[in-house]
């Protein structure tokens, strides 16, 4: 079952990929964190985008959710995963997949706990001009 998961994501991503085309430049997406935009489109009232997103060792995505569901793909590293409850709610290495469901109720943060660079391939399913993420209080952790 998780094979046919990864495999699933994997063509999602790599169908998006396809699917929109243009190629832009990085973005900043929070400290040492940056976006690189692989591809865009927009079909109805959604827009699809595929970024790749590099994560420096020590450093994290601060407390974020998305108005849209996620579905990724790790490159390179380790991603640590952590809920709004403070606990983990998953550990991925190259090769994993990764989703993140859409709303207020999915506050989270991604963080580099490795010595190496996290790489994700990242596409975004979101309501049309929604920003890639929304920015959330830390809920009490003691980390950030």
């Amino acid at each position: 079952m998780r094979t046919a998961f990864r495999t699933a994501v994997t063509g999602s991503v790599a169908a998006a990929a396809l699917l929109v085309g243009t190629a832009a430049q990085a973005t900043p997406a929070g400290p040492g964190v940056t976006a690189r935009l692989i591809s865009q489109t927009t079909i109805g009232d959604t827009d699809y985008t595929l970024r790749e997103i590099t994560i420096p060792p020590g450093q994290a995505t601060g407390w974020h959710y998305h108005d849209g569901p996620l579905y990724g793909i790790v490159k390179q590293g380790t991603l640590s995963h952590f809920d709004s409850s403070c606990a983990s709610d998953g550990v991925y290495r190259a090769g994993n997949p990764i989703q993140e469901p859409a709303g207020s109720g999915n506050v989270h943060i991604g963080r580099n706990l490795g010595n190496v660079p996290l790489v994700l391939d990242v596409l975004y399913v979101l309501p049309h001009g929604s920003p890639f993420s929304e920015d959330a209080p830390n809920p009490g952790c003691p980390f950030e």
